[in-house]
């Protein structure tokens, strides 16, 4: 049974200013010098090269201590089941990029032995797979359809699908040296971090968005049709269409090798993974079914009988080298660009999946330059894009592989296979090849559970799924792709510009400060108004939050400050109003008293200047009357009152400081003062300051006191550069914690009558 926990902290209130005094604010570490920190990447040791050699080519850190008795039993059996699928899906996948089967085979030898030398990732396996494969048949497609090798014959116009094949090989390695190259470079720049912008949402949405478009190209081969070949947007719901307009001419011996290559494949796999615990390694059936199909159909005659679609011829060995045709980098630029991304991301995604799981970590910028090295050197040997396969990855990682010699391993099967096994194959049916390709997507099929998960979770993200799914499906999957990342990019704008605000109160008997719509024990503090936003403010959301603010605290600034002003322009008019009535008055008033004094001026005569003495009856001089005193009418019907019949330009009542009173008349609260929270604030920029200054200079205006609270170090930091701080804006307004806001506030207003429970004291 747990006992209760409580501690007490005793401190000092403290602002920014005393903060700094307390911690010792300054530069207490030395950063190197520009210059320095040249010279140091300039520097050479044989500890530095070695160090970057194998940071650049990491095979040279782990194969000469690699473990041959621990690790080499479970990368032999790893390599030989990895070898067993790459036979298969190879094949299979080389008709999704629009080429011949071989060329899958040499895309499941060469990047591979590339791969093994610069990658970090130990368990994953890279060749062809069936989105990128996808991927690279659209483009080959477009830009070498079949009717622009249509030739005449005897028996009418045909496709010549030697020129065809020749022609999209070409376009599917310049397609993968352009890949390459802008994976290259994003690796060196270290630009490793763009998967991050790509939601796990938006990756899986699209992969199975992908996977669906994979499964419509293998329709004609299941049933045995030949649909018309569509490109672009729309095509996917074109296929489909004419394929089931064309399933009344569906060829019963193919349907039915399908319909037995798909129960034998799920039955199977599902053995495999029931019973993976008790299997030494799992049934290869992929290459079983493989090896079974091509000796039924040979032995078995079908090609005569029933003129079943099978593979075709398949050279043995490897072809000579040659550089890719450049000439077609402005046609595929965009494509190159989507694959880079696509491909990356899939490898990566994976890479992580099973370093998290056993424990070691992999390099994003090095796993890019991986790929990007596999897809160019590959793509000198009639290669096409790779990527990373979930399928064989899997099983790579659960027959027991402990490095990335079991990519070794597997390449030294491949080489076998390609000199010497793979004329063999040539009669294996295309609707075996087409079930083998159905089947590796059921992992990806699985994903539409995602729409279920996402709708308790998450409707963004699941809005997100929803468009980036479609869009893939309806606009194919160049297109698909740029409208699922612009939709993704504006989803983040519109997040980060709706943040969410609230209105902090003290939980009574501790310091914490929580939304007091949430929790019913958090109270506002009378007279103190503590306000919070969930994101960072800057300029997209700055006026969001001037808004936001006034609604919470119930303040509307335009309102109180115009209604302010008037009574300002008000008191004003009536100050001058009275100081002219007082003016006048003062005129009077001199006339009266030069009467008394007997100074009265004569257009012609004048008075002396000098005064009568007191009892003199007449004064005399020149050009002057005589007066004569004895008969002055009584005066005292003009002595003033000067306190109570006029007023002075001094006794004008100037305008009276706004009391408590008066700000209640403003806000209608008695709210003094704000606090703005600031922990969620990891940066400002200009319009964040200047949304700030405008808080305090506005509130001020209605003497109301603003503060800030929980900045972090960095934000003040920005905030001195930008010159925030001033003799209006003190760092003194700028405390450590809301609880230090709150505590000044309450002392400078003496609000002795509200008990915080901890006022001085923190008891938790």
């Amino acid at each position: 049974m747990g006992t209760e926990q409580e501690y007490i902290v005793q401190r000092e209130v403290l602002d920014q200013v005393r903060l700094d005094e307390v911690a010792e604010k300054g530069n207490w570490t030395t950063k190197p010098s520009l210059s320095e920190r040249v010279k140091e990447s300039l520097r050479c040791s044989v500890s530095k090269l070695k160090r970057t050699v194998v940071s650049w080519v990491p095979v040279l850190g782990w194969l000469p201590q690699y473990q041959f008795k621990e690790n080499f039993a479970g990368d032999f059996i790893s390599g030989c089941s990895v070898a067993s699928m790459h036979l298969p899906q190879g094949m299979a996948y080389a008709p999704l990029a629009a080429l011949p089967p071989v060329f899958g085979l040499y895309t499941s030898f060469f990047p591979v032995l590339i791969f093994v030398i610069f990658t970090t990732s130990k368990h994953i396996s890279i060749g062809t797979f069936s989105v990128v494969s996808m991927m690279a048949g659209t483009v080959t497609q477009r830009l070498a359809p079949d009717q622009n090798f249509i030739v005449n014959g005897t028996n009418g116009s045909k496709v010549d699908t030697e020129a065809r094949d020749a022609a999209r090989v070409q376009i599917a390695c310049a397609l993968a040296l352009l890949t390459g190259i802008f994976q290259i470079l994003l690796g060196l720049v270290r630009f490793g971090f763009v998967v991050n912008y790509l939601s796990q949402p938006l990756i899986r949405a699209y992969t199975t968005a992908s996977a669906c478009q994979v499964a419509c190209t293998q329709l004609k081969f299941l049933f045995g049709v030949s649909p018309a070949l569509y490109s672009g947007p729309l095509s996917f719901v074109y296929t489909v269409v004419d394929v089931c307009r064309l399933l009344y001419k569906t060829r019963l011996v193919e349907l039915i090798a399908s319909l037995i290559s798909l129960f034998v494949l799920i039955v199977i796999k599902q053995v495999n993974f029931r019973f993976k615990e008790k299997l030494f390694v799992p049934i290869p059936i992929e290459l079983i079914l493989v090896i079974l199909g091509t000796i039924i159909t040979h032995y078995g005659g079908l090609i005569g009988k029933f003129g079943i679609s099978v593979v075709g011829k398949i050279p043995s060995g490897f072809r000579a080298p040659f550089v890719p045709n450049a000439s077609y980098f402005p046609s595929i630029v965009g494509d190159a660009f989507s694959l880079a991304i696509v491909s990356y991301t899939i490898n990566i995604a994976l890479s992580k999946t099973f370093a998290f799981k056993y424990g070691y970590r992999v390099d994003n910028n090095q796993e890019l330059v991986a790929v990007g090295l596999s897809n160019t050197i590959g793509s000198f040997f009639y290669c096409y894009n790779v990527s990373s396969s979930m399928s064989r990855s899997l099983v790579q990682e659960t027959t027991g592989c402990k490095t990335q010699v079991t990519g070794i391993i597997s390449s030294v099967f491949m080489l076998i296979i390609i000199v010497k096994v793979g004329s063999l194959f040539e009669e294996l049916p295309k609707a075996i090849l087409s079930s083998i390709v159905f089947v590796n997507l059921t992992l990806m099929f699985m994903q539409l559970a995602d729409v279920y998960t996402l709708w308790k979770t998450s409707k963004t993200d699941l809005l997100v799924w929803l468009v980036t799914f479609i869009c893939t499906i309806l606009l194919n999957l160049d297109i698909g792709l740029a409208a699922a990342v612009g939709f993704s990019l504006l989803t983040f704008i519109f997040r980060s510009q709706l943040p969410r605000y609230y209105i902090l109160g003290l939980v009574p008997g501790t310091d914490l400060y929580l939304d007091i719509e949430t929790y019913r024990e958090a109270k506002e503090i009378p007279g103190i108004k503590i306000f919070r936003s969930s994101a960072t403010m800057y300029h997209i959301s700055s006026e969001m939050y001037l808004d936001a603010l006034e609604k919470k605290t119930g303040f509307d600034l335009e309102t109180l400050l115009m209604a302010k002003r008037k009574r300002e322009a008000a008191q004003k008019r009536k100050e001058e109003k009275e100081l002219k009535k007082a003016t006048q008055g003062n005129q009077e008033q001199n006339k009266l008293r030069r009467l008394l004094n007997g100074r009265f001026f004569f257009k012609k005569s004048r008075m002396s200047e000098e005064e009568f003495p007191e009892g003199q009856t007449s004064t005399k001089g020149p050009d002057m009357g005589e007066v004569n005193w004895g008969y002055q009418r009584d005066t005292s019907m003009f002595k003033l009152d000067s306190v109570t019949s006029f007023q002075s330009v001094d006794s004008i009542k100037k305008f009276p400081q706004i009391d408590e009173e008066e700000k209640g008349r403003f806000s209608g609260s008695d709210t003094h003062s704000i606090i703005l929270d600031m922990t969620t604030t990891s940066f400002v920029d200009v319009a964040t300051v200047n949304t700030l200054k405008k808080i305090f200079r506005d509130f001020e205006e209605l003497h109301l006191d603003v503060y800030l609270a929980g900045c972090q170090a960095c934000v003040v930091k920005q905030l001195e550069t930008i010159g925030f701080f001033s003799d209006t804006i003190p760092k003194s307004r700028l405390f450590v914690t809301i609880h230090d806001a709150v505590l000044f506030i309450l002392k400078k207003h003496r609000q002795t009558e509200f008990n915080l429970d901890v006022f001085g004291n923190t008891k938790m």
